[in-house]
């Protein structure tokens, strides 16, 4: 049988005082004596006495809550994202309520669902890989909690976001392969919706064309960007007439799936085909050979977007013009990719 929670209202009952008198004692109010308060306090420990913070929130209209969606927590990336996220919310004096929505739109939309029934205070998004369209984020719109989004947003819907520059990601990991002789340059692609995927192809296209490099669609595979995707489109590339020198990974995970497919077939990374990622992870520093990455500066985008989201707490949202802020990416260079001495 479920034990009965203690209120305010036992309490009160209890040392016969009214009821707003023992809730302004367990607040802290300066009208309340010490030795009333003390009384309060006693009883409340004796009866395990917990707040009620979300009927507080309604009360309020606040909560010092912020709700954050991810796709996910594995990984090195949103971990530092919601470290980041964590540490200078937490010295504004909010808490953070997490959910994942697990790379699923559906579950993304039960996400703000439950955020906005937690009376959060503004709400933090990274969409899944499957959400195409903004319709769940108009209700938190209608109801005038800030929203920030951060890393991934939908392409051509105009928000206030913190995002990395991924085109110059891009751009620079191609570069630098291309400065290391390569010039048969594959790409595995994500999702074209999402911005990052979006500006990473695009960099990688400028940069081929800067370099008077000829594109060739058919070095070009798009995927989920996972392990098993990686180690997919490698094997395919690899059953080409010509195979490529180089390959420009979106994502870290796919790029260890292609270099998993790469060692099966006894061919040298970089010497025979030279290999690049994205995000940085962890495990990029423990894989043989270390893979070059891009690092997106996690916690840093995560404090801004919580600095950006504070700020429109602060304000009107529906008064606001949508704000951006634009992170710059640095090129990790590790062996899998330097081919010659730099």
């Amino acid at each position: 049988m479920a034990t009965k929670r203690t209120s305010i209202s036992d309490i009160a009952k209890e040392l016969n005082l009214a009821v707003s008198t023992v809730s302004r004692a367990l607040s802290g109010h300066s009208r309340i004596s010490e030795a009333t308060s003390k009384r309060v306090w006693k009883l409340a420990e004796k009866l395990n006495y917990q707040p009620n913070h979300l009927a507080a929130a309604l009360r309020k209209g606040r909560s010092n809550t912020l709700g954050v969606i991810v796709p996910h927590i594995d990984g090195h990336f949103f971990a530092l994202v919601i470290k980041g996220v964590e540490a200078v919310a937490n010295k504004a004096g909010y808490n953070v309520m997490l959910c994942q929505s697990n790379e699923d739109y559906v579950h993304e939309q039960k996400n703000i669902e439950t955020l906005m029934n937690a009376q959060v205070d503004g709400v933090l998004v990274s969409l899944a890989r499957t959400t195409h369209d903004f319709k769940h984020f108009e209700k938190v719109r209608k109801r005038d909690i800030p929203l920030v989004f951060f890393d991934r947003i939908l392409d051509g819907v105009n928000v206030s976001a913190v995002v990395l520059d991924d085109y110059q990601g891009g751009y620079q990991s191609v570069q630098h392969l291309l400065e290391q002789g390569c010039r048969r340059i594959a790409h595995f692609g994500g999702p074209q919706h999402l911005n990052i995927y979006k500006n990473r192809y695009a960099g990688y296209c400028q940069a081929l064309h800067d370099h008077g490099v000829p594109f060739d669609q058919e070095l070009v595979v798009f995927g989920d960007m996972t392990l098993a995707d990686g180690m997919r489109s490698m094997t395919e590339l690899l059953q080409l007439p010509q195979r490529p020198d180089a390959v420009f990974s979106a994502s870290d995970f796919s790029a260890v799936g292609a270099l998993q497919v790469l060692k099966q077939h006894q061919l040298r990374i970089p010497q025979d085909i030279a290999l690049t990622g994205f995000s940085n992870e962890t495990f990029a520093s423990f894989t043989e050979p270390m893979l070059t990455s891009v690092d997106q500066r996690c916690e840093e985008m995560g404090g801004a977007a919580v600095r950006l989201l504070l700020e429109m707490v602060q304000e009107r949202p529906t008064q606001l013009s949508p704000r951006k802020i634009l992170l710059q990416p640095q090129l990790v260079v590790r062996e899998s990719s330097r081919c010659r001495q730099e």
